[in-house]
């Protein structure tokens, strides 16, 4: 995967957040993104799998392993890995996050220079598995 482009779904209810992760994983990482508001609206795009979902935690409607449940409910995405992105990123929480099946957690405030090798970094980490 290193001369392709990483594919990433982002999805983050925040619009300033996610502006401002969008520039750091596109224009700062040479990530290839698709940014959605909510994870219903994710379902209802029917996206392509991408090579990795980074999800918020705490969205109203749909939190992000809610999300996450829904998403490895549908043949598409099962296989798709996933890491969350939370401000609550406490030992307990973090634990809690990997079990509910991400491979990984980003603490918020992120850095948006890093952002970008974080997710590569856990997805390499996960794919060395």
């Amino acid at each position: 995967m290193a001369t392709e482009q990483l594919r990433v779904i982002y999805v983050d209810d925040e619009d300033d957040i996610r502006e401002v992760a969008l520039m750091s994983l596109e224009d700062v990482g040479g990530l290839a993104v698709t940014a959605f508001s909510s994870g219903q609206a994710l379902l209802d795009a029917n996206a392509p799998a991408p090579d990795v979902f980074l999800l918020d935690v705490m969205m109203p409607g749909m939190n992000g392993t809610e999300l996450l449940k829904r998403l490895k409910a549908c043949p598409d995405y099962r296989a798709v890995p996933a890491i969350f992105m939370t401000a609550k990123a406490h030992p307990a929480e973090v634990e809690s996050l990997v079990g509910a099946g991400a491979i990984g957690v980003i603490c918020k405030p992120f850095d948006p220079m890093t952002l970008a090798d974080e997710v590569r970094n856990l997805l390499e980490s996960y794919e060395r598995r």
